[in-house]
């Protein structure tokens, strides 16, 4: 087969495959929600935005389904923006190109968007069916989950009339989740002084490519390199046997939900130093790799650049570099309810050096996340304090509930049913370190019975993110099964 749109099941794939041809970072959804809008006007389905541009499509029953419960079904249409520094690929105009890898699809040098693309997908092609038997139908596809729940945490009562809600949103097949983690964002500015760079100086670029990053909830108890804090290492060691050596910029991580793959600093030493400097670089390199040895693919590189006109002071300098080795990252407890599943984390996600009216400044993000809304507020807290010893400004903000889960949901014995007669076996049935909007629709619908689940997606938040061919064959198979089995009202 040529193309995604080619694969079975042929009715979500083609609706994939049209929403990877549309451009749809977070907070820059206008031209897939004017898309949907459209589609749904098309096929005469009742659509509206709501009045954050959260979309809302209704469809009546299908003939001999009129006296079951209606259905809700949710979804996200932004997609998390990541790419290689060496893909030329503008998120805001340019398509993403996906590929078949074997049993798996892929993009070239970018995220997929099989999260959550492939939710949407499932829903438009339930929603354009006119063969499959369904009770009424109400879609909630929402914005800006992956920067900020935006759509879910502004979504307001009385547009739905269901009871039962399908979240089609987690990784991995066969496995039903009815829980998940909350989470605040910290974040962090520390202002700096500029110098003028030594007239004896000579500059490096030192780069840290080719970690696997990953999802910062699914992701973060798998031990995987931190960009950031590889980086601090490095200029930390070199800073002792080199005291003059100088930072001019920093540019590292991207986007507070991922795990940082990549870092670039610009740092400065005397001439005469240079060789000494490749020496501690050598050193510390080797040493991290050897340590990272789930990382095959990493390379930490030191090159020569252009002198830049200006440098860190080393007051600011120094705070900066004891900040970083200080904060926190990674998993800090695990849970002891539920095994195998992190309780509260945190992801040092970005640090860059920019100029915010005129005053030049670091600015540092972080996502912490826990199943406790109290441990994500202490956490949060904690990480903050480090970086207000170092006399840096922080806030948290942008914080979201968690999910509690109910393991006596009529929805979740209803769909472990449904499961184990396809399959012969039960479901598992899990709560996951990520966060998912059901802790949010849960405030304006507190009404709503939801259970989560979706085919089997890897490195999702990263360019190497994949979705399994087979699991979204099998994943629909068992959506409509769902449906079909709704019960009576």
């Amino acid at each position: 087969m040529s193309t995604i749109a080619e694969l079975n099941p042929a009715p979500l794939w083609k609706h994939f495959a049209k929403l990877c041809e549309i451009p749809r970072p977070s907070k820059h959804e206008d031209k897939v929600v004017a898309y949907i809008v459209d589609f749904a006007n098309n096929r005469g389905l009742d659509v509206k935005l709501d009045q954050i541009g959260n979309i809302i499509i209704k469809k009546p029953a299908t003939p001999g389904m009129e006296n079951r419960k209606t259905l809700a079904m949710q979804s996200h249409v932004d997609m998390v923006p990541q790419k290689n520094a060496d893909t030329d690929h503008d998120f805001l105009t340019d398509s993403i190109k996906p590929y078949i890898d074997g049993e798996w699809v892929t993009a070239e040098g970018t995220t997929l968007g099989a999260d959550n693309g492939i939710g949407v997908a499932a829903i438009l092609a339930l929603l354009e069916s006119t063969d499959i038997p369904h009770p009424a139908l109400e879609a909630l596809l929402t914005i800006d989950e992956e920067a900020g729940m935006t759509g879910a945490k502004n979504l307001q009562p009385g547009h739905f009339e269901a009871d039962l809600l399908l979240n089609l949103d987690t990784e991995d097949e066969g496995e039903l989740y009815v829980g998940c983690a909350g989470g605040v964002d910290v974040n962090v500015s520390l202002p700096y002084s500029p110098e003028p760079t030594p007239a004896d100086h000579q500059a490096f670029k030192l780069s840290v490519r080719g970690l696997r990053g990953g999802h910062s909830g699914l992701d973060i108890d798998k031990g995987r390199g931190n960009a950031n804090k590889i980086a601090n290492r490095i200029i930390d060691a070199a800073l002792v046997e080199i005291p003059e050596l100088r930072i001019a910029s920093l540019d590292g991580g991207s986007l507070r939900n991922a795990i940082p793959r990549e870092s670039f600093t610009t740092i400065t030493a005397p001439a005469d130093r240079g060789a000494d400097l490749q020496k501690v670089f050598q050193r510390e390199a080797a040493a991290i790799k050897a340590e990272l040895d789930n990382e095959a693919r990493l390379e930490i590189t030191l090159e020569e650049t252009d002198t830049p006109a200006a440098v860190m002071d080393t007051e600011s300098q120094l705070k900066l570099i004891r900040v970083i080795r200080c904060c926190p990252n990674g998993v800090e407890r695990m849970s002891t309810a539920l095994e195998g599943i992190a309780d509260t984390s945190n992801n040092l996600a970005r640090v860059v050096t920019e100029e915010v009216n005129g005053q030049s400044q670091i600015r540092i993000q972080c996502l912490v996340r826990s199943l406790s809304d109290s441990a994500r507020d202490q956490h949060g807290l904690n990480v903050a304090a480090a970086f207000q010893l170092a006399g840096a400004h922080t806030s948290l903000d942008n914080a979201y509930p968690g999910w509690t889960p109910n393991m006596q949901s009529p929805l979740l014995a209803l769909m472990k049913d449904v499961y184990k007669e396809m399959e012969g076996k039960e479901p598992e049935v899990k709560v996951i370190h990520a966060g998912l909007e059901c802790g949010l629709l849960a405030k304006p619908y507190p009404n709503w019975d939801m259970v989560s689940f979706g085919p089997t997606i890897r490195r999702a938040h990263s360019p190497e993110e994949r979705v399994h061919i087979e699991s979204v064959g099998n994943f629909w198979d068992y959506f409509l099964k769902v449906v079909a089995a709704i019960p009576k009202r």
